[in-house]
């Protein structure tokens, strides 16, 4: 696993390996608690250091980012993975489905994405999903390799550092044609996986556009601003265009498709080690196309 380093210009000279982890690399409290723990996570000049120690200049701080990881009691799990960017710190994959993220009480053994990609990374690897999708949503999903990336990434969710755009098949078309869904989310008291618009809930903002018409369905690009569950479903379908094959906000039309028609086809972001922007794109599945061409 890749390590993080720091020499100590004249300008940082003074201030404390903390100081410089927080501020410099942006290590959350909670992986600086981690990593003092450790015999080999924080190093000056190649010896163990503390938190509290005040650096001079030319003192070289090294973070083992490995040390401050837990083990995981997930199996890893071959299969086929379609990755589309990899390097020392994440790596973006095309989900397929049905493939669920994590394993789940309601589906116990089934195999995971996350199980998939720790066999791909091999024995000991450190993995952590940035963003998830459901199991019948296809396209773009990040993992990261260190606890240090992910949280980097994770504050990066919803701003323009990382930006996802899905384009999804819905029946009708939404009016106008270019627009911005602000519609608050909350769980449906009768069920424990439906949500609706609740005036009571949590805040959801989706802008949306037509790219496309093709006979009853439209091919809707799809931008969340907000990260609620089921947001796209839950917004098109109060916008009276639900996804094509969305059994729970639609209707069920297994001969058409046999899951609800959403694929996150384009990321952006922010490399949080590197400075990096990345754009990634993953091309629309076969099942979604057969609807367009019919």
């Amino acid at each position: 696993m890749a390590a993080l380093e720091l020499v100590v210009t004249r300008s940082q000279a003074g201030r404390t390996v903390k100081s410089l982890l927080k501020g410099e690399l942006g290590l959350s409290s909670t992986l600086i608690g981690r990593l003092k723990r450790t015999e080999t996570g924080l190093l000056v000049n190649g010896r163990r250091a503390f938190a509290s120690r005040t650096l001079r200049e030319g003192d070289r701080l090294t973070v083992d980012l490995a040390a401050a990881e837990r083990p995981t009691d997930l199996r890893p799990v071959p299969m086929d993975l379609d990755i589309l960017f990899e390097d020392e710190h994440l790596l973006a994959v095309n989900k397929s489905a049905p493939l669920a993220c994590i394993p789940s009480s309601l589906a116990p053994g089934e195999p995971t994405l996350a199980e998939g990609l720790l066999c791909h990374l091999g024995e000991g690897a450190a993995l952590h999903l940035v963003n998830r999708l459901d199991r019948g949503t296809t396209g773009l999903l990040v993992a990261a390799k260190s606890a240090y990336v992910h949280d980097r990434l994770r504050r990066q969710l919803h701003t323009g550092a990382f930006q996802r755009t899905y384009l999804a098949v819905c029946v009708g078309a939404p009016e106008p044609e270019t627009g911005r869904a602000a519609m608050p989310i909350g769980r449906a008291p009768d069920s424990a996986i439906r949500r609706r618009i609740d005036p009571a809930g949590k805040e959801a903002v989706t802008d949306y556009r037509v790219v496309d018409r093709h006979g009853p369905f439209a091919l809707v690009e799809l931008t969340p601003r907000t990260g609620r569950t089921h947001q796209l479903r839950v917004h098109m379908a109060a916008l009276g265009c639900p996804l094509a094959g969305d059994w729970l906000y639609g209707t069920e039309e297994r001969e058409l498709i046999g899951r609800p028609a959403l694929h996150a086809a384009r990321l952006e972001l922010v490399h949080p080690v590197t400075g990096e922007r990345l754009s990634l794109t993953a091309p629309l599945p076969e099942d979604i196309n057969h609807i367009l061409e019919r």
